[in-house]
């Protein structure tokens, strides 16, 4: 749901978080990138058609957790969750030298556990 079309005059509607765990099984690596490249495109193209910059932000949705909510809430939410992948993929790269770094790790707080 996307609180310019909706407000607060009606709650989002529910949402899966897991839903992602089935559905990719057999896709490649590379499929799955493209996939997200292609999706990520055409959604951004979407926001920037239907949301104004100069009054849509501080519009308000019902969130059926959190109560009202505002539109730039939710898309800073979206930025931080993609930051929160960035973050993981970069601690999974640097765990592969946690015991290459040797004496170095004390200092390395991304190979802390």
């Amino acid at each position: 749901m996307l609180i310019p079309k909706k407000g607060a005059t009606e709650p989002f509607p529910p949402f899966d978080r897991f839903s992602q765990l089935n559905q990719n099984d057999g896709k490649t690596m590379e499929q799955l990138l493209n996939e997200f490249a292609d999706i990520r495109r055409a959604n951004l193209k979407t926001l920037q058609q239907i949301i104004d910059p100069e009054t849509d932000f501080e519009q308000t949705g019902m969130h059926p957790e959190f109560g009202i909510v505002k539109l730039r809430e939710q898309i800073s939410t979206w930025v931080a969750h993609d930051l929160t992948h960035i973050s993981q993929i970069a601690r999974v790269l640097a765990k592969r030298y946690q015991d290459d770094v040797g004496p170095w790790r004390a200092y390395l707080r991304i190979l802390a556990d």
